[in-house]
């Protein structure tokens, strides 16, 4: 999972901003494994400490995360690859 796990929640995240429980659970409905903490908060620290994401605490309650423009142009970059690599796996 972790191999595209940055690329999944950049995804989620240029839909809508998000916090780490409502990611590990639409990842899970999107993929039927859900992250654990262990896998998700480290991916959600590497991702903003690359710049392509923020994150603003809400009350203290939660963080939300949203998508930067360095992240938007990662992500295009990263559909790309993405459909350079598996196009064609399906026929």
């Amino acid at each position: 999972m972790r191999g595209m796990l940055g690329f999944l929640i950049l995804f989620l995240l240029s839909k809508e901003s998000m916090h780490g429980q409502a990611l590990s659970d639409e990842i899970a409905r999107r993929r039927g494994e859900k992250p654990s903490p262990g896998t998700i908060y480290p991916a959600l620290k590497n991702l903003r400490e690359a710049g392509f994401i923020s994150e603003e605490n809400k009350e203290g309650k939660f963080i939300l995360y949203r998508l930067t423009p360095r992240g938007e142009a990662a992500l295009r970059i990263a559909k790309r690859r993405f459909t350079r690599t598996f196009l064609g796996v399906y026929p």
